[in-house]
């Protein structure tokens, strides 16, 4: 009895296997045996996300890789979604994020998965969670809907080291215990060391410490990536400084979401470029993010160099020559919460006064607030920036798409960055073919941060795909509406795992911590 019961059962698995091979062709039935099944993207364009032109065909995922690609069949107890004719690209990755700051309140990350962006990129400006190991160790408990990669922050390390006591060049001692501090960040596996020089403490650095910080990151093989230390001003030598960094250190380096940001420098985008190329031309692996708006959104006193807002004549020189009054408006300002929302020349008529006498007050307000809370009491939005040179910057093959934006961010950038990109600029504008859209948003964003195992739609990548009908595909946040989420974006998966779809995010929290690997 025994043995007439073993025989069937043996009969009938030996049956399911053979009915699973007839539904795959003989190329996939190793696929098809997985166990458990799949699912297979059917009725799509594939953006593989290497600049390639467009194919038609299907993808399958399995245990949260690409099993394949090509003219697939379903396999026996495999989902099948259909595409709709849709594209389907490797999911995004945001090389600039400040995601960090709300990603354990609100770990859908819905003004991220909602562009298709999977991958974010922390630790940025100069800043980072510390200790990293801490926050690795808290998102591995507590996992969100997008994978998450950080830098050690050079303003982190400053501030460990030098606290309140930041308005000046560090010693040579107290260097080499930032150092001892980043090398232990390192080993947690971030990608390398993050600068922010435009601010507090960073500013107050000399290039010399930050070469030598960076030095550290590069003998473990890590990335240096910065906001580099003048945007407007001293454009020019700031790009000098990480041009000389990338070159003694031999280690790759970016500058954080580039721009022109200044009247003098407008129209200057194509001489920038030309020393990037140069630079890259004598082996030094530079490249570069940016983010598609003519407004950036920081705190009011980044406009001020020297930190001094009782001098009336460089506020004067900033509302000429790098933001105008009607372009500057209030995104946060904890001393009168009013303001929010309101332009600096709005603001000067509430109080009567002139503008550069509202710039003073707002900024001596807000200063004075933050020294009793330890808090950061404002921000602003300031448009500096022309659409031109945002356009010639996009066409560099070595410049990648990012957002800068956070989870909570009154910017429209931190809703629309990479669906703008899509839709506005290769669409509309036809400045660039999709493929080459989304290689910036993928492989080539890939290979900036060292990633090996994503960015491309290829056999044994980590399945991170967005589906999106690049027909309809648009950012619609504003700055009076931040967080509109933008049209075109179907589907997102995560490892295989759907994240976001008909316009929301699903309960599946597949991120997972991405860290430097080891040498």
């Amino acid at each position: 009895m025994e043995t007439t019961e073993l025989k069937r059962r043996t009969h009938l698995t030996l049956l399911a296997a053979v009915s699973v091979l007839f539904a795959c062709t003989q190329e996939e039935a190793t696929v098809c045996r997985n166990d458990p099944p799949g699912f297979l993207i059917t009725n799509i364009e594939i953006i593989d996300g290497s600049g390639s032109p467009a194919i038609a065909g299907d993808v399958r995922v399995n245990d949260g890789l690409i099993a394949d690609i090509g003219d697939l069949e379903p396999c026996a107890g495999e989902t099948v979604v259909d595409g709709g004719g849709q594209t389907l690209a490797p999911g995004f990755i945001d090389t600039h994020s400040h995601a960090d700051g709300g990603i354990f309140d609100h770990p859908d990350a819905l003004v991220v998965v909602s562009q298709g962006i999977t991958t974010v990129i922390v630790g940025q400006d100069g800043g980072s969670p510390y200790p990293l190991s801490e926050f690795f160790s808290n998102l591995e408990h507590a996992p969100a809907t997008i994978n998450i990669a950080s830098y050690v922050g050079h303003n982190t390390l400053r501030s460990e080291v030098l606290g309140d006591d930041f308005r000046r060049a560090a010693t040579d001692e107290e260097v080499a215990v930032m150092a001892g501090i980043l090398a232990s960040e390192l080993e947690s596996g971030a990608l390398g060391l993050s600068s922010g020089l435009e601010y507090d403490p960073g500013i107050y650095s000399e290039t010399s410490e930050v070469l030598m910080l960076a030095q550290v990151a590069a003998d473990a093989g890590g990335r240096y990536i910065s906001h580099i230390r003048s945007e407007d001003r001293w454009f020019e030598d700031a790009i000098d400084e990480i041009i000389l960094i990338g070159r003694e250190t031999g280690m790759p380096v970016q500058v954080s979401h580039i721009k022109l940001a200044m009247k003098r420098l407008w129209g200057d985008a194509a001489k920038t470029l030309a020393k990037l190329d140069a630079a890259r031309a004598d082996g030094v692996q530079i490249t570069a993010d940016i983010y598609p708006y003519e407004f950036w959104q920081s705190t009011i006193m980044v406009l001020l160099p020297e930190r001094d807002y009782t001098d009336r004549e460089a506020i004067a020189e900033v509302l000429d020559q790098i933001a105008p009054p009607d372009g500057i408006w209030m995104t946060k300002f904890d001393p009168n919460p009013e303001y929010v929302g309101k332009t600096l020349t709005e603001i000067a008529a509430l109080r009567e006064v002139d503008v550069v006498t509202a710039f003073s007050q707002l900024a001596e307000e807000a200063d004075r607030m933050r020294q009793e809370t330890g808090e950061r009491a404002e921000s602003i939005i300031g448009t500096s920036m022309e659409s031109s040179d945002i356009s010639e910057l996009l066409l560099w093959p070595e410049m990648n798409i990012c957002t800068d934006g956070g989870i909570n961010n009154l910017h429209p950038r931190s809703a629309g960055s990479f669906p703008r990109v899509l839709g506005h600029y290769a669409r509309e504008q036809n400045l660039m073919p999709l493929e080459t859209a989304v290689h910036k948003m993928t492989g080539l964003t890939a290979a900036h941060m060292g990633f090996t195992d994503r960015g491309l739609i290829r056999q044994g990548a980590v399945a991170d795909l967005v589906l999106f009908d690049p027909a309809i595909v648009i950012d619609r946040a504003t700055p009076l509406a931040p967080t509109e989420l933008s049209a075109g974006i179907t589907s997102v998966w995560v490892a295989g795992e759907l994240v976001f779809a008909d316009g929301a995010a699903t309960e599946n929290r597949p991120g997972k911590v991405i860290r430097r690997l080891m040498q």
